[in-house]
């Protein structure tokens, strides 16, 4: 390297020294003031950096490119477009047709091959060799492709594709993705633990023509998807498969290009995001339209500012389902279900709050094996139409909850929808030997009280003895052992914690 940048720096000055010359002949013998020589300093300085810039250099590229048609264009290194920034690819010198006209699908190939295979700086992971950034540049086309575009090896990373549109024709697989970061069947014999590490796909529209899906990551460390646009696919519009740390960012996902009320809505089919791994997380996303918003089968995941409007409920949509029986590990946060509720089975260490419910939309707890263990629910809002609706709803059709610990759904606020919970307080009047506090029409579950706190306050001049005489089906029994006018105020709880 330092051979080369000594090479370019003598071409450079013998240029300079025929220029600065020629820049003297051309002048007539003359004086030059003090003046006139800064300005001629000044000139010469500026027809110096003129020489050096990026902009030249491009544009040399560009016109060897016009010589050569767009199978056989010249690599980056034969077209001079990586001198001042070798790692920076891109995809017109390559042939590829940013009006969209004709099929870039080689171009784009050829350009994610020679990035993919061009200088590293030793490794990220183990047997994941560093690209150094670099970066594929789309350069704001519109480029239509007929298979899916895949890195040509596994065990790379550091690698950035941004800035275009990418649309699929008429003729792409249907089962492909547009960006598939999957190995190559052409890639290395023996993979190393991970497929890629640190790859970005950034400023992206991605349009699957109703045939397939958007992205497919699978089993890859430290991904990106930030600010994408991802539209008509049938199957998904993200897969993340095994790998873990996948941050999906300020995008937004629709199978159908709609801002909400469409007559098709029922129609609408396909999945927004499906993550099948850990540890990922999605931020800022908005899912427009699709049958379901995120499906989850992996653990420790997170959404945080997630607004699904994507089917709803009442059409048979889900926003988010969590089908992870057993071991659910997600948290939900600071998110917008809009029309469209949130399915978890079985749910073990489940955590929702600060979100917004609207349109009935709400929370369901589906019993597969009958657990529910560490869930929380709390600091939620929930708007509906007054039709009954429970805010948090109870799917015992397969078996009923049996093993239930350390369940809190509390602090909630609802408009029109009914209010659950797993902690309530009541207060009761009246003048005799008993009182009955009946919690059945807000604790979430059937005949479960495992606290009980009571006081019983009374306005007449004797000091009745009394007892908490009964706890069954979600009724409380307090008696005395005389007639006495008395106020009782009661607190259950379900959840069993101290």
């Amino acid at each position: 390297m330092a051979r080369k940048t000594l090479a370019w720096s003598l071409l450079l000055g013998m240029a300079c020294s025929i220029v600065i010359g020629s820049y003297e002949e051309s002048f007539p013998p003359r004086t030059f003031s003090s003046n006139n020589y800064h300005e001629a300093i000044q000139r010469l300085q500026s027809f110096k950096a003129s020489l050096t810039r990026h902009d030249s250099i491009a544009s040399a590229s560009s016109s060897l490119s016009t010589f050569s048609s767009p199978s056989s264009a010249p690599s980056p290194s034969l077209s001079l477009q990586g001198v001042n920034n070798p790692r920076v690819y891109r995809v017109t010198s390559y042939g590829a047709d940013p009006t969209g006209n004709s099929d870039s699908t080689e171009a784009l190939l050829a350009a994610i091959e020679d990035a993919a295979k061009g200088p590293s700086e030793g490794y990220l992971m183990e047997g994941i060799r560093d690209l150094g950034g670099a970066q594929i540049n789309l350069e704001g086309g519109n480029y239509l492709i007929s298979r899916s575009l895949k890195l040509p090896v596994a065990g790379v990373g550091n690698l950035m594709i941004h800035g275009g549109t990418i649309r699929a024709s008429d003729n792409f697989p249907e089962d492909g993705y547009i960006i598939d970061l999957s190995p190559s069947s052409n890639g290395r014999n023996s993979l190393p633990s991970y497929n890629f590490e640190f790859i970005t796909l950034k400023e992206l529209l991605l349009d699957s023509n109703f045939r397939g899906g958007g992205i497919s990551v699978i089993n890859s460390l430290r991904t990106n998807i930030d600010n994408c646009y991802i539209t008509h696919f049938t199957t998904n519009g993200i897969l993340v498969q095994s790998g873990h740390e996948t941050y999906i960012r300020n995008s937004f996902l629709g199978q159908h290009i709609t801002a909400g009320g469409d007559k098709n809505e029922r129609n609408f089919s396909g999945t927004g995001i499906t993550l099948q791994g850990n540890d990922n997380a999605v931020t800022d996303v908005v899912i427009f339209s699709a049958a379901i918003g995120i499906m989850v089968t992996g653990q420790a995941n997170a959404f945080s500012g997630v607004h699904c409007y994507n089917k709803a409920t009442g059409f048979g949509g889900t926003g988010i389902y969590l089908k992870l029986p057993g071991l659910t590990q997600t948290r939900i946060v600071n998110s917008y279900m809009d029309y469209t509720s949130i399915v978890a089975e079985d749910p073990v260490q489940l955590h929702i709050s600060s979100s917004f419910f609207l349109g009935d939309a709400n929370i369901v707890l589906k019993s597969k094996n009958g657990i529910v263990n560490g869930v929380d629910i709390v600091d939620n809002m929930f708007s509906g139409s007054n039709q009954g609706v429970e805010i948090v709803q109870l799917d015992q059709s397969n078996s009923p909850f049996q093993q239930i610990d350390q369940v809190i759904v509390d602090r909630n606020i609802a408009r029109g929808m009914k209010l659950k919970a797993t902690v309530a307080k009541m207060s009761m009047q009246g003048n005799g030997t008993s009182w009955s506090v009946d919690f059945n029409n807000v604790l979430l579950f059937p005949n479960l009280i495992k606290n009980v706190q009571y006081s019983l306050s009374s306005s007449g001049s004797t000091f009745p003895n009394h007892a908490l005489r009964n706890v069954s089906e979600n009724r409380v029994v307090i008696e005395t052992n005389e007639a006495v006018a008395a106020n009782v105020f009661v607190t259950v709880d379900q959840s069993a914690l101290s």
